[in-house]
């Protein structure tokens, strides 16, 4: 009877004051829906980012080119790049060195360019990927559907032969076969020696609109440069990741003559690492989304704190009648923060219902335009979207609630 006298008046208040309830609930159901709708998205995407990382395989070790004392990750570094910094040093040499390495087991040097490519009238600028022979070793997702992958003496050579992406062929080919033919690049007749399967989108790259071209081949006969942008390298043993990891840049600050961790102009990082570190760069976004989302909540707890002031002014004579006849301050204090509970979690499922609407259908939207990133409503959204609301409710309607319990029953009904 303590709390279930104050519970049933306060949901006769919540009933007779509809539109006031409605006011009060709409900006809880913004803030819990933002919350929620940040909490489901952050999950999945980086579940599906660390995802993309993994299917490389978990026992790869990638060596790239670095500006100088800034970090692998870091926007110095990423912005330097961006503005058209180029780092020289990395080498195919360097990557030969790499296969000596204990517990290396396939090395491929590689670059990424761009030109544009012809076969009889259609004409295409496409995505060049230069590549070792022992690209395939090395990322096990390459995966021929005719022909064959270069060779180790094709690439030494300089040979104009190239391995056409699935999409990349149908630009050109259509249903025709392929291999045997020659595109032109740069003037020069290249012959199409393999057309890889499908693979789809990985880390946000569509594989299939890539052309393989020997390393080599892409460095001097088409960019006209003398340096890769990466170094893949597969481990014969993932438990002996760190100890690669550390022999592989010992031999690079010795082949680039680096005496300081600082000077270094390249990086090591092997696919757990970088999932580490994504992880932790996702996860710290989507807490500071989070807090920004929850400035709503706030807005919303303000509205309900002023909705409930403006509701004990209405209702003075209501409080002095009731404690005129018996009613306790403390029951009056209960049920007036009862009434804000209530419109909080009321407006907490709203919110969440809501949310739960948006994540499904932007799931289905990603999974039309080709992305696999599907969004799962998980209970700690809802835990996180209810404990939200009901902390508005209680912080927010703490103060007029105490306002009203401490109305004199003799003041309040002097007003009326």
């Amino acid at each position: 009877m303590k709390y279930l006298q104050p519970l049933r008046f306060a949901l006769k208040t919540i009933v007779t004051h509809k539109t006031r309830t409605a006011l009060a609930l709409l900006g809880v159901v913004i803030g819990v829906f933002a919350v929620v709708v940040v909490t489901t998205l952050g999950d999945g995407v980086k579940g599906f980012i660390l995802g993309q990382v993994e299917s490389f395989g978990t026992d790869l070790i990638q060596v790239e080119v670095k500006i100088p004392s800034t970090g692998t990750m870091s926007s110095e570094n990423a912005t330097s790049r961006a503005q058209g910094t180029q780092i020289t040093t990395l080498t195919v040499k360097d990557g030969e060195a790499m296969r000596k390495v204990p517990n290396v087991k396939a090395v491929y040097a590689g670059s990424i360019g761009q030109e544009r490519a012809t076969y009889g009238s259609v004409g295409k600028r496409i995505f060049l990927l230069g590549a070792g022979a022992n690209a395939a070793l090395v990322d096990e997702n390459i995966k021929l559907s005719s022909g064959r992958f270069f060779t180790p003496d094709e690439d030494a050579s300089l040979a104009r032969v190239v391995v056409l992406g699935s999409e990349t062929k149908t630009t050109f080919f259509g249903e025709s076969e392929a291999v045997g033919e020659f595109i032109t690049l740069k003037g020069e007749k290249y012959r199409v020696i393999g057309v890889l399967a499908p693979r789809g989108t990985v880390g946000f790259l569509n594989f299939d609109t890539f052309t393989y071209v020997p390393i080599q081949t892409l460095e001097k006969k088409i960019l006209g440069v003398e340096y890769v942008q990466f170094v893949s390298v597969k481990l014969a043993n993932s438990a002996l990741e760190s100890e690669t990891v550390a022999d592989l840049v010992a031999l690079m600050r010795k082949r680039h003559d680096i005496g300081s961790p600082d000077k270094d102009d390249f990086s090591v990082t092997s696919t757990k690492e970088a999932q580490k570190t994504l992880a932790s760069v996702l996860g710290s976004i989507t807490i500071l989304l989070l807090a920004l989302t929850s400035i709503s909540l706030v807005v919303g707890g303000v509205g309900i704190m002023n909705v409930m002031y403006v509701s004990v002014s209405e209702r003075t004579s209501e409080i002095g009648l009731r404690k005129a006849v018996g009613a306790t301050a403390a029951g009056i204090l209960r049920q007036f923060l009862f009434e804000a509970l209530i419109i909080t979690f009321m407006g907490g499922l709203i919110g969440i219902g809501l949310g739960m609407l948006l994540s499904f259908g932007l799931s289905l939207l990603f999974s039309y335009l080709g992305f696999n990133l599907p969004l799962h409503f998980s209970f700690s959204s809802f835990l996180l979207g209810a404990g939200f609301s009901m902390a508005v409710g209680l912080i927010f309607g703490v103060a007029p609630a105490i306002r009203a319990s401490k109305l004199s029953p003799m003041e309040a009904l002097r007003k009326e």
